[in-house]
């Protein structure tokens, strides 16, 4: 982990040019240059229609996810790693769709270098997940990572982090795990729970009060649609969830699998 901070912060201060992106599947690595990635014979311009990141149509020289993770099955695990320690979990199947909700790594090109995000804010390069018609597949603004630093292959989060888990005598089609499929897709980037999880950015999810336990259920569905209609300060980075990306019925699943964890807390 050191190692790769400091990966981090080298690359931060380095040229643009000079930005890598490790991408691990497990049977071997490949560190991917831009100007490999910018000649890439899959790469292409595209428009981005109403870009999560910049909140307006963007368009950049990309390389379709699916070219990158050749070899990859559908049921695979990956992560995707930021400069900052943002870890996004992905299952593969979706970064591997050609048609529809279709996932693109674009990619910065020094001399036509991105916008900052906010005012004293890098861009969202010299990596950024993002993707095509999002509607389609309802892709959740977690899953477009920016300044992506690595993409690995890794065991499901439910091996990785035990403490996550709901109670392993419900089936696997039980709502409750259907909740928990949900929760890793939209909070497991920014939020732990029961002190598992990698990231660092949101608050722990159950300990030592899950929300479900403070909030009354439409006060924490209206938080979860939009946060700052609640809580607003400057430096608030949670992003609202609305229909399109967390339709009703899959939002009354992420609560029950956070109702059914706040019964089983687990000191970190």
């Amino acid at each position: 982990m050191k190692a790769f901070l400091l990966g981090a912060a080298l690359l931060l201060s380095s040229p643009l040019y000079a930005a890598q992106l490790l991408i691990d599947l497990g049977s071997g690595s490949h560190a991917w240059r831009t100007e490999e990635l910018l000649k890439h014979p899959e790469a292409r311009n595209i428009t981005i229609k109403d870009d999560v990141s910049y909140k307006r149509d963007m368009q950049y020289r990309a390389v379709p996810m699916a070219a990158l993770l050749q070899g990859l099955k559908a049921e695979d695990h990956l992560q995707a790693v930021a400069l900052d320690g943002f870890a996004a979990e992905l299952n593969a199947g979706p970064l591997l769709n050609r048609k529809g909700a279709q996932a693109w790594l674009a990619i910065e090109d020094p001399s036509k270098p991105w916008p900052t995000l906010a005012p004293d804010k890098p861009s969202a390069g010299p990596f950024y997940l993002v993707w095509s018609d999002p509607a389609a597949g309802h892709v959740s603004p977690e899953q477009w990572p920016f300044q992506v630093a690595r993409i690995q292959r890794l065991a499901p989060v439910a091996e990785r982090f035990p403490a996550l888990a709901p109670d392993p005598k419900l089936a696997a089609n039980d709502p409750i795990n259907q909740g928990f499929a949900l929760f890793q897709k939209n909070c497991l980037a920014c939020h732990r729970l029961n002190g598992a999880g990698d990231s660092q950015f949101g608050p722990d999810l159950n300990i030592p009060y899950s929300p479900t336990e403070y909030f009354g259920s439409d006060f924490l569905k209206r938080y979860i649609r939009d946060p700052q209609s609640l809580r607003r300060w400057p430096q608030a980075k949670m992003p609202g969830f609305n229909n399109s990306v967390l339709p009703d019925e899959e939002l009354v699943l992420l609560l029950g699998y956070l109702k059914h964890m706040a019964g089983r807390k687990q000191t970190p």
